[in-house]
């Protein structure tokens, strides 16, 4: 089933509503994976290449029954906070389904963070227990953790006390078979799980007990601005969102879907666990943090047939040395999602990589997180130029920033979407929950979008992100794609920075394709009489990278900031 509109009829507003012909499922993570179990107990769930582990659905149920039993002997209870401080492997997906068994709130916390986030992280919602990664190439997770809380070097685990860190009493790392030393105060991994009994009575009696619409995982945004807010989501939301992605992609058992991209985030996590496990598919995690070459080895040597991504991961991917010394023919689908993807990278995703029924998601953390998805069978010209169509179950609109009214089709506006999928709220945040979720239920997401006819959604910016140049509205995002074309420019971001005479005027951050040669004037040169004279960038700077989140997500403020700081720029004054 693709996530086709429910009306036939051309769409005049835009305004959409997903088919609801499949019910939404009403049981808790815990259950509806049960459920899986019994149907394939010995079909492979797992494999954790850089770990060298395997997990059939029977054996990765035992041992997240094991770990929700150790859970509840810490003294937990449903409603407890859980931090999860890692990157991907089996530990993480155990406590993904050990949490939601028994109720506790998994807590995400992203493995770039350092020692004040984390901080503030755990104190904001008041975990209890965290899991975390003891090393990660330059990040030392527990070196950071022993900085803020001196005092555990004395204490004992279950019954650790900081002054900076009050809630938490248990830290939990993540340790290999004979790996390391003893942490004082802080125990292993499997330490805890050695604790726990696959058969004790209390996980089920506790799971009885639970609703689908309780929350169960807090995902923080990665705000621009300001302190990061927890959006707090629900069984409910989380696994409905995971089963329809998974039908957007038709997945079944016999799919291998490798997920490259972190599992802290709701891609990693919903668009990749959730939607494996709604459909008895196969997770393959190729490594803990993303590389291109384990990528391409990982989805050779487990015979994958899908494959998720940002646009970065698969420019990545494409352009690596050894490209074509794989064979990726097992490939049919995956998710590109993230950020805008260029048209001629889909273009060799498609012809290079075999995914002919690659699929582009959109969706934000507080959304659980996609509202709208193409389907496999998407023409190819709607899956580079739009996100697809409305997701089951839900709404969307495109209404005026200024006046709330609905946009007629064609015409841009803010994007709104309303549903199972909208979040619980921002953990013990009424206030910023009500300014994004207004009385009737929309999500108000920040994005710029347009809606054609068809009920197809195209985004073309945020509305933060719009560039005001001399009173011309200017979408980076347009620009970006023109200048994709020059078959020098391998990646390119646009963003407005401020201009004594025009308010603000266009910079491109351009990244040369390896062996290749590019300069300003070549750039400007290929705008001429191509695109209008005011959208062509007026700085032009040639980079290695670009500032981003671990999730892949460009970080435009930081070029805008970089650029100010350069050239001496001051924000234009407003009335």
């Amino acid at each position: 089933m693709s996530a086709a509109l429910s009306t036939a009829a051309p769409l005049v507003q835009s305004l959409a509503r997903g088919a609801t012909d499949v019910p939404l499922i009403e049981q808790t993570i815990g259950a509806f994976f049960d459920a899986m179990v019994a149907r394939q107990p010995e079909h492979e769930a797992l494999v954790s290449v850089h770990q060298g582990r395997r997990y059939t659905y029977r054996a990765l149920q035992a041992d997240a029954h094991r770990l929700a039993s150790a859970l509840l002997a810490q003294g937990l209870n449903p409603g407890d906070r859980v931090g999860i401080w890692s990157h991907n492997n089996a530990e993480w997906v155990l406590m993904q389904l050990a949490t939601a068994q028994v109720g506790l709130v998994l807590v995400n916390i992203n493995p770039a963070y350092r020692t004040s986030e984390v901080e503030y992280a755990l104190n904001k919602v008041g975990c209890k227990l965290l899991v975390t990664m003891a090393r990660f190439k330059t990040s030392d997770y527990l070196g950071m953790l022993r900085e803020l809380a001196p005092e555990w070097a004395h204490g004992q685990p279950g019954a650790l006390e900081a002054q900076q860190l009050p809630h938490l009493k248990t830290v939990v790392w993540i340790d290999e078979p004979g790996q390391g030393a003893e942490e004082a105060g802080l125990m292993r991994f499997s330490a805890l799980l050695d604790q726990g009994d696959a058969a004790d009575p209390r996980v089920a009696q506790v799971a009885a007990m639970l609703k689908a619409s309780d929350p169960i995982n807090i995902q923080f945004t990665s705000g621009t601005t300001g302190f990061p807010k927890g959006a707090t989501l629900t069984h409910r939301n989380i696994l409905n969102n995971g089963f329809f992605i998974g039908e957007c992609m038709k997945l079944t058992p016999e799919d291998r879907l490798c997920i490259p991209v972190p599992l802290y985030h709701c891609f990693g996590m919903v668009l990749g666990n959730l939607a494996c496990f709604t459909h008895g598919a196969t997770i393959v995690y190729p490594n803990d943090g993303f590389d291109p070459l384990t990528v391409l080895q990982t989805v050779q040597d487990e015979r994958c047939t899908g494959l998720h991504g940002v646009p970065t991961m698969f420019i990545a991917e494409l352009d690596h040395p050894r490209f074509k010394e794989f064979d990726l023919s097992t490939l049919r689908t995956g998710i590109m999602a993230g950020s805008p993807c260029p048209t001629a990278v889909m273009q060799r995703v498609v012809d290079d990589m075999h995914l002919s029924e690659i699929t582009i998601a959109y969706g934000m953390t507080e959304t659980s997180p996609v509202s709208c998805q193409s389907s496999t069978d998407t023409p190819l010209d709607r899956r580079v130029s739009t996100v697809g169509t409305v997701q089951p179950h839900l709404e969307v609109k495109i209404v005026s920033p200024d006046s709330g009214e609905v946009m007629p089709t064609g015409r841009s506006g803010e994007l709104c979407t309303r549903g199972y999928s909208v979040m619980h709220g921002y953990w013990d945040d009424p206030a910023k929950t009500a300014e994004a979720i207004d009385a009737e239920g929309w999500m108000h997401t920040g994005d710029l979008a347009t809606m054609d006819a068809e009920g197809y959604v195209n985004i073309v910016g945020r509305i933060k992100d719009m560039v005001i140049r001399g009173g011309e509205n200017i979408y980076p995002r347009e620009i970006e794609e023109f200048l994709y074309r020059m078959p020098q420019v391998q990646d390119v971001q646009v963003v407005g920075v401020p201009d004594p005479k025009y308010g603000e005027e266009l910079c491109a951050w351009v990244i040369v394709k390896p062996g290749q040669a590019l300069d300003e004037d070549a750039v400007c040169a290929f705008c001429k009489g191509q695109i209008a004279h005011y959208k062509v960038p007026r700085y032009i700077r040639f980079v290695d990278a670009f500032p981003m989140t671990v999730t892949g997500k460009i970080q435009k403020f930081k070029i805008r900031d970089a650029m100010k700081d350069q050239l001496g720029l001051a924000e234009a004054k407003t009335a």
